[in-house]
């Protein structure tokens, strides 16, 4: 079969879950080191959209701001039902 005979699948869908998993990895840590309760922030925020759930240390609240909440959503579930 030559090279050509088939369809490859590209997808970016990969790299941003890679890098909302990545954010999300950043600001469970600083909520962390806070002391505050990941978990419990993390659904705040999902929640609400009210950014004040999630600290400024190491710069979190600006990270998590850059994933849009449908998005991150849609990442959770897809990597909960995958793994």
């Amino acid at each position: 079969m030559e090279e050509l005979d088939f369809t490859r699948k590209f997808s970016l869908g990969d790299q941003r879950d890679l890098e909302i998993k990545a954010i999300l990895a950043s600001v469970y840590q600083a909520l962390q080191e806070k002391g505050y309760n990941p978990i419990n922030q993390i659904v705040g925020y999902i929640l609400s959209e009210d950014p004040t759930y999630i600290t400024n240390h190491n710069n979190a609240r600006a990270l998590i701001r850059k994933v849009d909440r449908d998005e991150l959503l849609q990442t959770l579930v897809k990597y909960y039902l995958t793994h």
